[in-house]
């Protein structure tokens, strides 16, 4: 798989939440949910290509999925990544709006 290929699938997709809207308005971040074996530049890379815009800086966190009961059976969701993608000034993503 090249490069180009592997960039457009590390995005999963962007992660709504109240935390990333009050990120967004105040630090100009963008929430993106990524592959787990995504790394920093690559982020970068990849919404850099996908949105045509500056990026300043990415910071990674794992998230570990929670235990949840199916009645009396335990189960545990996915563990997946999250990225906080901080914008240049003047750049922003909107998501909102359709092509």
């Amino acid at each position: 798989m090249n490069n180009q290929e592997r960039l457009m699938k590390i995005l999963l997709a962007p992660h709504l939440s109240e935390k990333a809207n009050r990120v967004a308005e105040r630090y100009n971040q963008v929430v993106f949910k990524v592959l787990c074996d995504a790394t920093k530049p690559e982020i970068k890379d990849a919404v850099e290509l996908m949105f045509n815009v500056k990026v300043q800086g990415v910071t990674v966190a794992n998230v570990k999925g929670k235990r949840k009961r199916f009645g009396a059976i335990y189960g545990q969701r996915s563990d997946w990544k999250k990225a906080y993608v901080s914008l240049e000034s003047g750049q922003e993503i909107d998501f909102l709006v359709a092509e």
